[in-house]
């Protein structure tokens, strides 16, 4: 297999690369990112040459089509995406540019080489919000209701995606994950910027709605998943990816704090940002019943591990913090 991997040096992308080319150690992978606040080339240091890199751009259909063509590519996985929810509330062309303009520019480059497949890699927040007392989940047949630029985007990239494939029959396959953690994650992420921030001694923002929740999935698992539905999914089909892991925002700040070893005092409260979401939870029966797949990183080993990661690898993120691209309070 040749496999162009776009948003190769972000968090996700990088690890999924790393994962496949030890797993699959005779296919070809090639990198391919922008390069923009979030993307870091660091990310790859570690794969040396064995995979090659192109900085490019997905909405650039030159850049596109030469790199497909150039190395001989036929399926592509595409990551790449503007990812930061906050940002998007204060500079929503940007998100439509790349995560719909951009993944319909892959889509016509894959459909006019004929590649193999086409996998896009979204998420839960498509499916919108959920009351916190709400006893069910999203399925695959869950309706759409994205509320934030960040996820109408996400939504709306999703749509293009399954209108490839009913109108041109081009072999495409969609998985929607919940929220990611682990090593390599931009430190402007809830997760990892707990972490810093505690290991600097700085306060830990806590939007105000604390009990809000989200569904935690170590990154491994996800890489293994969308190998999975790569390798054995139906073409055409969804795959909803959650671990059933749920913690609030609060609960995530408590346990940084107990595994830094650092006071209660650091959690700081922040206004709500714009259409903040409750509450997303995936109901990932189908991805099991049907490709095996399950978790198999428990949230309070993936956490621990984590926080060891961050604690020895503070040349990699101290440059980084500087890099965040927003103000949380930018709305107030």
């Amino acid at each position: 297999m040749r496999m162009l991997v776009t948003g190769a040096a972000g968090f996700i992308g990088s690890n999924f690369v790393r994962h496949w080319v030890s797993e699959h150690p005779d296919d070809t992978v090639i990198a391919f990112d922008l390069l923009t606040y979030a993307g870091n080339r660091a990310n790859l240091d570690d794969l040396g040459d064995r995979v090659p890199f192109v900085q490019g751009d997905i909405a650039d259909e030159k850049e596109v089509t030469h790199a497909l063509g150039e190395h001989q590519v036929d399926v592509v996985v595409n990551f790449a995406e503007e990812p930061h929810n906050s940002l998007a509330v204060l500079e929503p062309g940007r998100f439509v540019r790349t995560n719909v303009l951009g993944t319909q520019t892959l889509l016509e480059a894959v459909r006019a080489l004929r590649l193999a497949r086409f996998h896009h890699v979204s998420t839960c927040e498509v499916y919108g919000d959920m009351a916190l007392d709400d006893p069910g989940a999203f399925t695959e047949e869950s309706p759409y209701r994205p509320r934030t630029p960040y996820n109408a985007s996400k939504a709306a990239a999703d749509h293009v995606v399954r209108a490839y494939f009913a109108t041109y029959a081009v072999p495409v396959t969609i998985s929607n994950c919940s929220n990611n953690y682990g090593p390599y994650q931009f430190p402007e992420k809830l997760v990892p910027l707990f972490i810093t921030n505690a290991l600097d001694d700085r306060g830990l923002p806590m939007y105000a709605s604390t009990a809000n929740r989200r569904e935690w999935l170590h990154v491994t698992d996800h890489c293994r998943a969308i190998e999975q539905v790569l390798l054995n999914g139906r073409v055409g089909e969804t795959y909803n990816v959650g671990s059933g892991a749920e913690e609030s925002i609060e609960q995530i700040a408590d346990r940084v704090l107990k595994l830094t070893d650092k006071p209660a005092s650091l959690k700081t409260i922040v206004p709500d940002r714009p259409g903040h979401d409750r509450r997303y939870l995936l109901d990932s029966t189908k991805i099991r019943r049907e490709l095996g797949w399950s978790p198999t990183i428990l949230f309070d080993q993936g956490l621990a591990e984590t926080v060891d990661w961050y604690k020895a690898h503070r040349p990699w993120w101290e440059p980084l913090k500087a890099r965040a691209a927003i103000d949380e309070t930018a709305w107030t």
